[in-house]
């Protein structure tokens, strides 16, 4: 593999490539394409777009990105984390892990200690990356975070079925918590046994959607009343246990994770 660069993306024809690997990665409609005038308002108002790139021919072309928006809680600063894509080619490469590790860094470097983020509940493989590798920490559910507002599957447009409601999960992303900076340094996370809750999801999400929309949503149902009950009973999300015929998030009481 070519070797990979990162850093900002600051020009039109930057920003424009990543509104075509929004298009390749996510398969969706204009309508839901950030596009460039939001890349470049939110540069301006703190933000900033990170791209992986790659030298073809002495040319410089854009794999992956990913977008930071400067947010606020109760009057701290932080960072949010609108969206990351790459390039089909470039998939299970490392190329996201270097993207995110390089987002981490720099927003240490501007006096950042949280990151925030979604993600589809739904995906195994996110779910993985995020808990596992990143060493996110989960303690909220959006339900229909973005809204339904399509089919279950793009296949079914003509068809009368249910849409799949945008459910969501919030990553805590701990900049400077010890498992983190572990995790930074290419160690083992220090994943912990026995949780005390244990959240199924079905193994190939897309295939259920696309073969049996009706029970994709029973099983979104299922699952979004599952975490809001362990939310509510004060549980944290800090793990995902990639068993190939049942994967399954590992929640644990709050006080098992306070040298975590």
């Amino acid at each position: 593999m070519e070797p990979i660069v990162i850093r900002e993306c600051v020009s039109i024809d930057e920003l424009d490539n990543c509104i075509r690997l929004q298009r390749e990665a996510f398969d969706l409609p204009d309508l839901e394409i950030s596009p460039r005038r939001h890349l470049i308002v939110s540069r301006q108002a703190g933000g900033w777009t990170l791209g992986a790139f790659v030298t073809d021919g002495g040319v410089a072309r854009l794999v992956g990105f990913v977008h930071h928006l400067a947010a606020v809680r109760e009057n701290e600063i932080f960072g949010y984390s609108h969206m990351m894509a790459v390039a089909h080619e470039y998939q299970n490469q490392g190329v996201g892990a270097r993207l995110k590790w390089s987002q981490r860094k720099r927003a240490i470097e501007e006096g950042r200690s949280f990151i925030k983020w979604t993600w589809d509940p739904m995906q195994a493989r996110n779910a993985h990356f995020n808990l596992n590798r990143l060493g996110v920490t989960v303690t909220s559910y959006g339900e229909n975070f973005y809204g339904t507002d399509y089919p279950a599957s793009p296949d079914l447009h003509d068809v009368e079925t249910p849409g799949i409601d945008s459910d969501r999960l919030f990553a805590n992303w701990q900049l400077q918590s010890r498992r983190v900076i572990d995790l930074a340094r290419g160690a083992a996370g220090g994943a912990i046994s026995n949780p005390d809750a244990v959240i199924q999801i079905p193994a190939e999400w897309s295939k259920l959607i696309k073969q049996d929309p009706n029970l994709a949503k029973q099983e979104q149902l299922r699952v979004r009343e599952e975490f809001k009950g362990a939310f509510a009973a004060g549980l944290v999300c800090a793990g995902f246990d990639r068993s190939s015929e049942r994967p399954g998030y590992l929640l644990y009481k709050a006080q098992a994770l306070q040298s975590f």
